[in-house]
């Protein structure tokens, strides 16, 4: 099935009078490149070997002649967990501080780099200070774990103050635009003399500080990248536990919450009450299904285990007309009862290997069906997962009646499935990968990386690309027999997701941001 965005291109190209080809491009603008968040491209010509290359000095400069099929490297900080996104000729990543851009801004901070999409070249940063509250809330030297997302000449992120951030594309290149005037005092925190902006800055058009206005209490990091439609952002709170792992400081703030794009006015939030049953934090990203019902559904996996949709429209609570909600639509249970109930009728406690799991993986919509995973924080160790094929046109508490299938072969996951022509691939945190019939269920191929797993698949070209904790980026064939094509060897590990876009294809280690192409066919 052909993704709108590749269809609207095809579409373009025919009033046009030319002639569709086999090779589509297109900008990949947010988090799973389009709401359904399906990890997978329709592009052809995906370069499948190449020569990372070799890093020389204090630096770590990339020694080009060493490298094959490399258009570009660029340096990043010491750690780089947020996914890339391309619009408009221009490269968006989160990392952190500790390769600094500009040497005014110094120490530990957040940061989102804008990059040229030719060149590598940087444009500009946001440099966002640290909470202070270390490891409880803004983990030291984490940077920024969003992927922007870009509408038009608006870019917006979660930044690690559990804040929602608005940016100019063009950053203060073009002068300090919109009702935010105040990013010298915004990069230099609370207290500290402000800072002056400079042309590589970001230009700041609105903040929402989710702790100030909602009370939320972020656990360990920010997390989750924002899901813009028809002018709204939906965005995922973080909203956990503290220190302890036993006390949510704030159970009744929300999961999940509406903005208005423009103003970044707080429009409507959840109160299906979520917080109140977290078992760590709310970390997934939401998607969104389009033609169900007559408005669509914002679908999320939530920190309770649940899938929920939400209507995408806040409408008055009827206790409180002046409050407006996400009024939820369905709920379904995706942990099993054997996961929470031992054979002799014990509770088993989170977060015992053979217990339950919340949903940190973003839900993928595709032909009316969600596809999603349980998992924690990497941090707990392996246990036991699942992957719920959920049918998304039923309405309620649809724990039983909603669930198409199950797969319980799989280990806990936080990475998000990729579905092409019938195949659903999908990672676990042990380090397989999974190849099943996406209408059945049926398990066709396991393959072990033998290492670790944080990031997705991501299918292109006939070929799955994964990159694991070895820093070892594999090459499968995406197909129901399995079959390895490459795998190839970078100096750090791979924590983010591949991906494509306008045919390059992109892979975030740790400390690089590399941009790949068939340059030796040129």
């Amino acid at each position: 099935m052909m993704h709108n965005r590749y269809r609207s291109i095809a579409m373009s190209l025919a009033i046009l009078g030319l002639t569709v080809g086999t090779a589509y491009s297109s900008d990949w603008p947010q988090w799973g490149g389009d709401p359904t968040k399906n990890m997978a491209s329709e592009e052809k010509g995906i370069v499948d070997h190449f020569k990372p290359g070799e890093t020389t000095g204090d630096d770590e400069t990339v020694d080009m002649s060493t490298t094959k099929n490399v258009k570009w490297v660029a340096k990043l900080g010491s750690q780089a967990y947020g996914n890339v996104t391309i619009a408009d000729g221009r490269v968006y990543v989160g990392t952190n501080n500790e390769s600094p851009r500009d040497p005014k801004h110094e120490g530990d901070h957040g940061n989102v780099y804008c990059l040229d999409e030719k060149t590598g070249d940087f444009l500009w940063q946001l440099v966002v200070p640290k909470l202070g509250a270390g490891k409880v809330s803004d983990w030291e030297f984490l940077g920024i774990c969003s992927s922007p997302a870009v509408v038009g000449d608006r870019v917006f992120v979660v930044t690690n103050r559990c804040e929602v951030v608005c940016m100019d594309v063009h950053g203060m290149a073009n002068g300090n635009d919109g009702p935010f005037e105040d990013e010298g005092q915004y990069m230099a925190g609370e207290g500290n003399p402000p800072i002056e902006p400079g042309p590589t800055d970001a230009d700041i058009l609105w903040t929402f500080d989710m702790r100030d206005e909602l009370g939320v209490f972020p656990h360990n990091i920010s997390s989750s990248s924002v899901l813009p439609h028809e002018g709204k952002l939906y965005v995922t709170t973080s909203n956990g536990q503290d220190w302890s792992h036993v006390n949510i400081p704030s159970p009744f703030a929300p999961a999940l919450i509406c903005l208005d794009q423009e103003s970044g006015e707080l429009l409507g939030e959840e109160v299906s009450g979520i917080s109140e049953r977290l078992m760590h934090c709310n970390w997934s990203s939401p998607a969104f299904a389009e033609g169900i019902g007559d408005d669509g559904l914002v679908i999320f996996g939530a920190g309770d285990g649940f899938c929920y949709g939400f209507n995408p429209n806040p409408v008055p609570d009827p206790d409180d007309p002046e409050f407006h909600i996400l009024k939820e639509v369905f709920r379904c249970d995706c942990v099993p009862q054997k996961y929470k109930i031992d054979e002799d009728g014990n509770p088993i406690k989170y977060p015992a290997p053979e217990g339950p799991s919340e949903i940190i993986a973003t839900p993928v919509v595709h032909d009316n069906k969600i596809y999603v995973a349980i998992g924690q924080d990497p941090e707990h160790g392996s246990g036991v997962g699942i992957l719920t094929c959920i049918d998304a046109t039923q309405k309620g508490d649809i724990t039983k009646s909603g669930k198409i299938w199950t797969y319980d072969k799989i280990n806990r996951s936080i990475s998000t499935a990729s579905i092409v022509d019938g195949l659903l691939f999908i990672a676990d945190y042990d380090g397989f990968i999974h190849c099943l019939d996406a209408e059945t269920g049926e398990p066709y191929w396991v393959h072990d990386t033998m290492s670790h797993i944080w990031s997705s698949t991501f299918v292109a070209d006939g070929k799955i690309y994964l990159g694991n904790e070895d820093g070892i980026l594999l090459i499968m064939k995406a197909g129901k027999e399995k079959e390895v094509l490459n795998e190839i060897q970078f100096d750090a590990p791979i924590y983010s997701t591949p991906v494509v876009s306008n045919g390059v294809l992109y892979v975030a280690t740790q400390t690089h941001l590399y941009a790949l192409e068939n340059t030796d066919k040129k």
